[in-house]
């Protein structure tokens, strides 16, 4: 089953809440997969909201042009991951559209997926109502596709080139809130969370 979205904002509105992904990455130089997965909190955000302002403001851009965003968090495995290795941490992600329907445009981010700064990509949907983005850094570029299976399903893959050359698909299921824990709860919630076999670093 899919959904009609009508805009990337809808997509976001959709997107809000926990979720626990599963992923798998393909190391193009190593010809291995890596499996993984992570626990992300996706919080919606008002235009007016003083973190998208001034997320505005560090990419250079009008915040008159922002239509809302969100807070993301999240908590992470990776299999290869080394002893006392970290994959926790939070971002502020913002939209600007600049068509008249909300489809295409600018999202600005102030934690970069490939490199940990600041980013911006290229947003637009496509005839399905998946999300594509665009991400150039200084060292590599990153095409991503998100998409809703249902309402508590969206599926996520991606492709990076440069130094670091790999694909990736994940599935993300929308947690039950009585049972999941949240990234930013307890180090004990966490580690409990954890536990479970290898679960996006982030949700976009």
């Amino acid at each position: 089953m899919t959904l009609a979205i009508d805009n990337a904002l809808s997509f976001f509105q959709l997107s809000c809440g926990r979720w626990r992904s599963q992923r798998s990455v393909h190391h193009l130089l190593h010809r291995r997969a890596e499996a993984g997965g992570s626990l992300i909190v996706v919080e919606e955000l008002s235009p007016s909201d003083q973190r998208l302002i001034e997320l505005a403001q560090l990419h250079g851009q009008d915040p008159d042009g922002l239509v809302g965003g969100c807070w993301v968090r999240w908590s992470a495995s990776m299999a290869w991951d080394k002893a006392g290795e970290d994959h926790t941490g939070e971002s502020v992600i913002g939209l600007i559209p600049t068509d008249e329907h909300g489809r295409e445009g600018i999202l600005l981010r102030d934690l970069g997926y490939a490199e940990k700064a600041p980013a911006s990509s290229r947003f637009c949907m496509d005839e399905r109502d998946g999300l594509l983005l665009n991400t150039d850094y200084e060292t590599m570029s990153v095409w991503e596709r998100f998409a809703f299976a249902g309402p508590n399903i969206r599926v996520r893959s991606s492709t990076v080139e440069g130094l670091s050359n790999n694909a990736s698909f994940c599935i993300e299921t929308r947690c039950d809130d009585s049972s999941e824990t949240r990234p930013g709860a307890s180090t004990d919630a966490q580690a409990n969370a954890m536990a479970t076999p290898a679960l996006s670093l982030l949700g976009w």
